[in-house]
């Protein structure tokens, strides 16, 4: 929330500030991460809310989840013949998110939920044998 005092724009939380900045200044390397790490969030939140019984809970978390995987999608470069691969991963992933949305089936969310965290964790280690050949 911004909040204008005297010609500035002061953003209000501060946490809310921190997460801006962190978001503005990441690589795109660092973005995707986030991106995975919010999937895996929204995911989450959905199956709690299944478990509580609160559809529109979970409706709100799985299509957040399907927005990311639908933004995956749209960002993948087919000059690189593994984006193929990826685009149905990220085509079946979108499918059970429907169908998860459609049922609130929990499993199908628990299978979604640790094909991203896989993906992530598989992420991360390109992150960081990028950064190690980096350095060298």
């Amino acid at each position: 929330m911004l909040v204008e005092k005297k010609g500035y724009k002061m953003v209000k939380n501060p946490y809310e500030q921190y997460k801006n900045n962190a978001i503005a200044t990441a690589t795109p390397a660092e973005l995707t991460l986030m991106l995975y790490e919010g999937a895996i969030k929204f995911g989450n939140l959905a199956i709690k809310a299944i478990e509580e019984n609160d559809i529109e809970k979970a409706y709100r978390n799985i299509v957040k989840v399907q927005n990311i995987i639908s933004e995956f999608r749209n960002t993948l470069d087919f000059k690189y013949p593994v984006a193929k691969d990826f685009d149905r991963v990220y085509e079946y992933l979108e499918r059970r998110l429907v169908e998860a949305n459609m049922t609130k089936d929990k499993e199908i969310m628990e299978e979604v939920v640790g094909h991203i965290r896989s993906m992530r964790d598989t992420w991360k280690e390109v992150m960081k044998r990028a950064k190690i050949a980096e350095n060298q």
